[in-house]
């Protein structure tokens, strides 16, 4: 499934801005992955892009990701593209057996905390977030409490990456895009050049 397909399944299910950007910072950390670990960019971003496109339309857990795996496997979409997806819903009880699952598990709500970790900055900016106060932030309960803080540990020990520093390749990532994730905020003005901006 190339990035064309996927982004155009997400915008055919997906209206919602925010829900659109998460993917978009959830693509961007899982190719950044790839990169990494030298797998396959292409089928770790459409895994990122695509991992939520039903949640809008079925968001009960009785129904997603299972009707947008239906979709995908009905589309021709590869089984290790669906099974990874599927396999990001805890309650589903699928094994994260392979790299591409354990990617996936470990940057999903991470992308959702540090987006919102970056809009209650001054500058409203992901570029001059940084991965240690981040992890302060993890502590206080009451900041962003629907995100899930033990799938983000659990997530990253799976992946076998430290936690502060799991925390900053993400960062990384969603500063390459920042533009599209509305993240840019009024810090990078020209002249600047923030730490790590664009790296990832």
């Amino acid at each position: 499934m190339i990035r064309a397909q996927a982004w155009a399944l997400l915008r055919e299910y997906t209206q919602g801005e925010s829900l659109i950007r998460h993917a978009l910072a959830v693509e961007a950390a899982m190719r950044a992955y790839a990169r990494r670990f030298g797998a396959d960019e292409e089928l770790w971003g459409a895994v990122g892009l695509l991992h939520d496109f039903d949640y809008e339309k079925w968001p009960d857990p009785k129904d997603h990701p299972t009707r947008g795996a239906e979709i995908l496997r009905a589309r021709g979409a590869p089984e290790e593209l669906v099974t990874a997806i599927l396999s990001h819903a805890e309650y589903l009880g699928i094994p994260r057996t392979t790299p591409l699952m354990k990617t996936l598990f470990a940057v999903d709500e991470l992308c959702g905390f540090l987006t919102a970790a970056a809009l209650i900055r001054p500058g409203k900016s992901i570029l001059d977030l940084e991965g240690a106060s981040v992890k302060k932030r993890m502590k206080d309960k009451a900041f962003a409490r629907n995100v899930k803080r033990e799938d983000i540990v659990q997530g990253t020990e799976e992946l076998g990456v430290p936690l502060e520093e799991h925390i900053q390749f993400v960062i990384e990532a969603m500063r390459g895009i920042a533009d599209e994730l509305g993240l840019r905020g009024n810090t990078g003005a020209a002249g600047e050049s923030p730490r790590g901006a664009g790296a990832g």
